[in-house]
């Protein structure tokens, strides 16, 4: 495993306000659209509060009605299941996700993850941040026994299912050669999920055609992930797997916190991701948010810095900024998180993400001179992975490059970190940087639990409650009675989905 790197933080300083020498139009606008920081230490104490609440939360065996659903199983469960291991190793339940994670890298070159909403947005954040940005076109030799990874079930796109399967179809011809082989991982909590059900009544049909529906390796390279009861499991038992084929979802961890369940491990591991050290980054920071003081502790920072700009500075779109392409799936893990959390009763901020400086050449100029109801939370990485892409010296200057022919990629990047942040500072638009040192699995295991942790405290200060999702349950529902409402076609007959629009 490696060693950890240093703790990411946040740093909030540019928009919190700050006594000015004179009356000026900007200090102005600052006192209106920053916090002042004797509203940040006058929430201190409800902080530490809502700190205990949730703390507390952890140990409950019981909940009353009136605050259910209450899933805080994911607070503990990074250094739990790291102590399971450590005493266990194969038989410790994430012994038996490496173990089985292992044993697809085995059997296959392809893998596809099914799965929507929490049940594939974590483990899609952990692809994108920290695999190779061409990691599925990478030949088998450079991946190093590391399976092509896709992802599907996420939506109800007939013609991107469809081109998957022809992907298989014309690259995966011989399963008696390994590179030939391709595998399953679905992940339902429940199984009743529409989307996930009817790609993976797909992608099995499919299994079991190319492999012969009675081969035993399918029981190998179809891993199902699932709750303790529910369709999926009931399918999968039908099927014959028994209870150790089948990675369980712990009930107290809901879909949007669970990426340090098998949900996102399994991926992770079968990416041939340090699973490891990615638990121990969550672990430090559940560490940090119970026993660090407000003044450095980023969960309760970061809670408290958002919670007032949205609740009180009516900044009510939050965009998650990702200075760099690999972490535009961990803003899109975050909207899931953010508005499946806090979007009730007519509240909570919504989330939008961007990757600068890419979209500051599209949103930038609504973000810099639009509506003032955005607060711009920077997700910055110090250090980059590879050696600087230098600008260089050339014989022909037309582009007027030359005179920065001694910098590289990553000093581009910073003087446009530091220059949007200067204007947005300068037209009073709130700003601060989730600054992680580098990008690990140490590093994104802090970031994600901060995240997970700071939502849940956000919540709790809003009075509202940060688990369950009743509105998503509300288009299941109208979704299934229109499909009962609707007459099956002809065999190979196409309805025509603009009748009636």
């Amino acid at each position: 495993m490696q060693l950890p790197d240093e703790n990411i933080t946040f740093e909030f300083g540019r928009l919190v306000t700050k006594p000015p020498e004179a009356w000026t139009p900007l200090a102005e606008l600052q006192a209106q659209h920053f916090v002042s920081p004797d509203r940040l230490d006058a929430l201190k104490p409800l902080l530490n509060q809502v700190r205990g609440r949730v703390a507390a939360e952890r140990e409950l065996n019981s909940v009353p009605a009136k605050d259910q659903p209450l899933q805080p199983g994911f607070i503990n469960l990074p250094q739990q299941l790291l102590d399971g291991f450590r005493r266990k190793q194969d038989a410790s339940d994430l012994g038996k996700v490496l173990r089985v994670a292992n044993r697809l890298k085995e059997n296959v070159d392809r893998v596809v993850v099914l799965g929507i909403g929490g049940s594939y947005l974590g483990a899609k954040a952990l692809f994108d941040a920290l695999c190779h940005a061409h990691h599925n076109e990478m030949p088998a030799k450079l991946r190093m026994g590391k399976p092509r990874v896709y992802f599907e079930g996420n939506a109800l796109d007939n013609d991107a299912l469809q081109e998957l399967l022809e992907l298989l179809e014309n690259t995966c011809v011989d399963p008696d050669i390994a590179e030939e082989r391709w595998g399953v991982v679905v992940v339902s909590k429940s199984g009743g999920t529409i989307e996930t059900a009817a790609a993976f009544r797909a992608l099995r049909a499919e299994a079991q055609k190319y492999y012969g529906p009675k081969d035993p390796i399918l029981k190998q390279v179809v891993v199902p992930v699932t709750g303790p009861k529910g369709k999926l499991r009931d399918l999968c038992k039908a099927d014959g797997y028994a209870d150790d084929d089948i990675l369980t979802i712990p009930d107290d961890v809901g879909g949007r916190f669970s990426v340090f369940t098998p949900v996102g491990l399994l991926p992770a591991a079968v990416m041939g991701l340090d699973v490891r050290a990615l638990l121990l980054g969550a672990a430090t920071m559940t560490k940090r948010f119970l026993e660090e003081p407000a003044e450095k502790n980023p969960v309760l920072q970061f809670a408290a810095v958002n919670y007032l700009l949205a609740e009180e500075n009516k900044k009510t779109t939050r965009v998650m900024a990702c200075w760099s392409k690999k972490l535009e799936a961990i803003g899109w893990w975050y909207d899931q998180l953010l508005s499946e959390s806090l979007g009730k009763f007519g509240r909570g901020p919504t989330p939008l993400t961007a990757v600068y400086s890419r979209d500051l050449h599209s949103r930038g100029q609504q973000h810099q001179d639009g509506a003032r109801d955005k607060t711009i939370n920077n997700l910055v990485v110090r250090t980059p992975k590879h050696p600087p892409v230098q600008v260089g010296m050339a014989d022909r200057n037309e582009d007027d490059l030359n005179q920065f022919s001694r910098k590289g990629y990553p000093d581009l990047l910073d003087a446009a970190l530091k220059g949007t942040n200067e204007a947005y500072a300068d037209a009073a638009r709130p700003s601060a940087d989730i600054v992680l040192p580098a990008l690990s699995e140490h590093t994104v295991g802090q970031l994600m639990q901060m995240l997970m942790l700071a939502t849940v405290v956000e919540g709790r200060l809003m009075g509202i409650n940060p688990y369950g999702q009743p509105g998503v349950e509300a288009y299941k529902a109208n979704m299934t009675r229109h499909l009962k409402a609707v007459p099956n076609l002809p065999k190979g007959e196409v309805r025509d989905q603009t009748k009636g629009v």
